[in-house]
């Protein structure tokens, strides 16, 4: 179960419009990403998260998440430092204010990694984001996805797909994301995602020419 919370007022972040990107795990949101900043460096920038969970084999304190203890992580949310964070299977996750400003004040476009309940949260704040929404083609493909990563317990993956086919169906009411893309194709699915971000990518870039 998530037990989910937000900051409802913060002063408005001043730089590029943000983005929020949400969709199961498994779908395919971190390979997009790559893609993403690989292509246009110096145009994005990734907000790092806030985690209580452990790092997971190659993943870096400060790249991935910030990995903090969980009384660590309560004090921020109790300070109001926090946009928005969630508990999922005993870890507490939150994307911090601090994390949004860095990026922002490098001119780049912010891009924020989130679940179905944060996106519900952000939306009760000044943020602004665009929405974008990640979903796999079927829970058929999801759960292959995930199997073949080999680093849930069968518990843990029944969980992620229990939440999955939530999420999936979230994705599909209306207003909730500006848009939606199937990755069914990488390719495919990164031409749509470069096409729906195209109008903030030249402004940031027109800026930095000037």
């Amino acid at each position: 179960m998530y037990l989910r919370f937000f900051s409802k007022v913060f002063s408005v972040m001043a730089g590029p419009r943000p983005v929020v990107f949400s969709g199961p795990s498994g779908a395919g949101k971190s390979t997009l990403l790559k893609m993403l900043l690989k292509e246009f460096d110096g145009v994005f920038g990734f907000s790092v998260s806030h985690t209580t969970r452990k790092p997971r084999p190659g993943e870096e304190n400060g790249k991935d998440y910030h990995y903090v203890s969980r009384e660590e992580m309560q004090a921020g949310i109790t300070k109001g430092d926090f946009i928005e964070s969630a508990e999922f299977s005993g870890n507490m996750y939150g994307t911090s204010k601090a994390a949004v400003q860095a990026v922002q004040a490098q001119n780049l476009i912010c891009i924020l990694d989130i679940d179905m309940q944060g996106v519900k949260s952000i939306k009760k704040t000044n943020l602004n984001p665009i929405y974008i929404s990640i979903q796999p083609p079927s829970m058929d493909v999801l759960e292959k996805r995930l199997r073949a990563r080999k680093t849930e317990n069968e518990e843990s993956l029944q969980k992620r797909l229990q939440t999955a086919l939530v999420e999936m169906e979230f994705s599909k009411e209306t207003g909730q994301f500006d848009v939606v893309i199937i990755n069914d194709n990488l390719d495919e699915a990164y031409g749509k995602l470069k096409a729906a971000l195209l109008q903030e990518i030249q402004k940031v870039k027109s800026t930095t020419k000037a």
